[in-house]
């Protein structure tokens, strides 16, 4: 049985924008999606969308009046404040960066796309190279193929691609977020609404922080960021496994090494937060691994190639756009020519790629800093 050219692991933004990137340019492809079926509900919140990146990638994709539906351009305003819940700073407001959820994101792509050409249920094992030359795709429900003239992995921080390029495997940042929610129904949303709005709040001090994110439904997601060891969630202090996760809560901000000395404006959003806490321990790759020799047949795009920290709201801008730079040197190479178009696109890529994790890296210094948020104010002066 024959196979499409190109076998893309991973239905995220990236995956699912090469494939739409391929399909307008009427090259075959095949994605391999993990998830059961479309209406399966992924974990993650709001997404900003850049003008030079992400908008691009959508504007080349045929989707940006698509985008405009359920973009939102009032969603950029960002509050700086302190442990204490004073606000220090309030920007954002001009940015061309609007938001929009994960889930709209990803219903946008998906509908751009032949449901042919995705296959749900297909959860990837191992990829493996044969003694043919060829890769082989080894499902965990037992299907394997092969054949393909190159096999993308778009499948996130714990690729099973990436292996066939480099050994290097991501770190742990030392930060982990605990995500919450608070939703139009809660008694104490009227407070958060009247306090964030429809963007973003940002308090931090003491090498934590809490943050709080308007969705496109009104509701908000909580995040709780620590500066932990990275088996906190099974390990730590608290049990994090409980459904209603009342106790954390109570822990949280009743003791002085997490949130028992914070302003009673920023307890009350941790204690009115709802469900169990679904810990996100971050972690990078090491930005000089992005330095590989090219390999025949195979290549990696957005978290697969370069995870890293979320601290300069760009993983999901980077990763779409390394789809476009993919999709762009095929077409432009020719499927005879694969070779080079990886090589070129891997060469891009680097470059991008390392500048987000370095700059992430940078950013979580000041923005988990002991004394926060005076070295990051500090650093927006000085660039003013």
């Amino acid at each position: 049985m024959s196979v499409p050219a190109v076998a893309i692991i991973g239905g995220g933004p990236s995956g699912l924008a090469l494939a739409r990137l391929l399909e307008v340019n009427k090259i075959d492809y095949v994605v391999y999606e993990r998830d059961a079926t479309s209406s399966e509900e992924g974990q993650g919140g709001s997404l900003d969308i850049h003008g030079k990146t992400g908008q691009v990638v959508l504007k080349e994709a045929g989707l940006f009046d698509e985008f405009k539906k359920y973009a939102r351009w009032d969603a950029t305003k960002t509050l700086i404040q302190d442990k204490n819940g004073t606000t220090h700073l309030t920007f954002g407001e001009e940015q061309d960066s609007p938001e929009i959820d994960r889930a709209s994101l990803r219903k946008i792509l998906l509908e751009s796309i032949p449901p042919s050409k995705i296959k749900w249920n297909h959860a990837v094992g191992s990829v493996e190279k044969l003694d043919s030359g060829n890769f082989s795709i080894n499902f965990k429900n037992g299907i394997s193929v092969a054949g393909f003239k190159l096999v993308v992995g778009a499948d996130g921080a714990w690729s099973k691609a990436r292996h066939l390029l480099t050994s290097a495997k991501p770190q742990y940042s030392g930060k982990h977020y605990l995500e919450a929610k608070i939703s139009n129904s809660n008694p104490f949303h009227p407070t958060i609404a009247k306090l964030v709005g429809s963007g973003n709040l940002v308090a931090m001090g003491e090498a934590k922080q809490v943050s709080a994110q308007a969705q496109g439904d009104g509701s908000y997601r909580i995040y709780l960021g620590l500066t932990v060891a990275e088996d906190f969630a099974t390990n730590g202090p608290v049990d994090l496994s409980k459904a209603d996760g009342e106790a954390a809560r109570s822990y949280f901000v009743t003791n002085t090494d997490f949130f028992g000395t914070w302003g009673s404006s920023l307890k009350d959003i941790i204690t009115n937060s709802e469900g169990a806490f679904r810990p996100w321990p971050l972690y990078h790759l090491p930005s000089e691994a992005l330095s590989w020799a090219s390999v025949p047949g195979v290549t990696v795009i957005g978290d697969a190639a370069h995870v890293s920290t979320p601290f300069v709201g760009e993983g999901v801008n980077c990763s779409m756009y390394d789809s476009f730079v993919l999709a762009s040197k095929i077409a432009e190479h020719g499927l005879s020519q694969l070779d080079a178009a990886v090589a070129a696109y891997e060469k891009e890529m680097f470059e991008r790629g390392k500048d987000l994790i370095e700059r992430s890296n940078g950013s979580a210094s000041l923005l988990f800093a002991q004394n926060a948020p005076k070295p990051l104010l500090d650093v927006l002066k000085s660039a003013q």
